[in-house]
């Protein structure tokens, strides 16, 4: 028989697996009304490849059975099919979804709980707390990363220890940076140390994101480190602690901020623009009008700016 004779149900019943391969993929274009219930048999399937495209079909299905069926798929053999599972799992929208996927946050391998506790990292669940304090630990870096990340959204103050700890201490530079990332919602001072000891970092990216997190915090304590910050080796760093001694109107700074409105780096030099606008003191005036003449059309439209704000808080 043809094949473009046949059912889709037939397809995906054929005993060649390519056949239901191709069927999977065409199933979401054809005129079934419900294709959950013949693709969830199809996670089943004997042929792995089969497995995969069943799994990417169901992306952005958040049924209750579609969850159920899909967490212990984290668990399959195969390991492109597990990763079509992660993927598919961290697209999910409803804390409700998660249920299902706490048993797979401990006693399975690194790679399983990574990918859990990815898919759990934006629901929020109280469930993925003690989890993801305990994976803290993990001798896998991907898995602490993860667990960072879902301490990051649930935002609870029982974590900043432990949070500030690793961001501190951590031997992965990537878990260290996503942690002072995740201690950026707490207001406490106590964070204070963990954050500007990062500035000292051996790796400039976790320089870079201490020196934002410092300004979303609004600690002036930190100024003098940011200040520091400023003779960086790195010029992303610089301009990560321009912007956050702009944010806490550091007048202190000018002396910085003026000599990086000089800088070869463009970006940096924008961003000294906008820093001494925030700051508002007529003392860096001279510098911003000799800016007006800047080779870079976003640098003299920031300058403007900067000058048209000082003039407003002088009134």
């Amino acid at each position: 028989m043809e094949l473009q004779t046949l059912s889709i149900a037939d397809r995906l019943a054929s005993p060649d697996a390519e056949v239901r391969r191709l069927a999977v993929i065409d199933l979401p274009y054809s005129d079934e009304d419900d294709i959950v219930p013949l693709l969830l048999p199809r996670l089943q399937d004997s042929d792995a490849t089969v497995r995969t495209e069943a799994v990417r079909a169901l992306e952005g299905y958040e049924d209750a059975e579609v969850v159920e069926a899909l967490a212990p798929m984290l668990l399959d053999p195969d390991a492109e099919v597990r990763t079509a599972v992660g993927l598919v799992l961290s697209e999910l929208k409803e804390s409700a979804s998660a249920a299902p996927l706490i048993p797979f946050l401990s006693g399975h391998s690194a790679e399983v709980r990574m990918l859990a506790l990815r898919a759990v990292r934006a629901l929020r669940v109280d469930a993925a707390f003690a989890p993801a304090m305990d994976a803290l630990k993990d001798a896998d870096a991907g898995v602490r990363r993860e667990a960072v990340g879902v301490l990051g959204y649930l935002r609870r103050a029982e974590a900043i220890g432990a949070l500030a700890e690793i961001a501190a201490r951590d031997p992965d530079h990537e878990v260290r940076r996503i942690a002072i990332g995740a201690i950026g919602y707490s207001s406490e001072v106590s964070v204070l140390p963990a954050l500007t000891r990062a500035l000292s970092d051996v790796s400039w990216m976790v320089r870079d994101e201490a020196a934002q997190t410092l300004g979303k915090l609004r600690l002036g304590l930190a100024i003098p480190e940011l200040m520091r910050a400023m003779q960086d080796d790195y010029w992303q760093v610089r301009v990560k602690a321009a912007r956050s001694l702009g944010l806490l109107k550091a007048t202190a700074a000018l002396p910085s901020l003026m000599e990086a409105l000089a800088h070869p780096i463009g970006n940096l030099r924008k961003e000294a623009a906008i820093a001494l606008g925030e700051i508002a003191d007529p003392r860096a005036i001279p510098a911003l009008e000799k800016a007006l003449d800047d080779a870079d059309p976003d640098v003299r439209k920031l300058s403007r700016l900067a000058l048209t704000a000082i003039s407003l808080a002088q009134k």
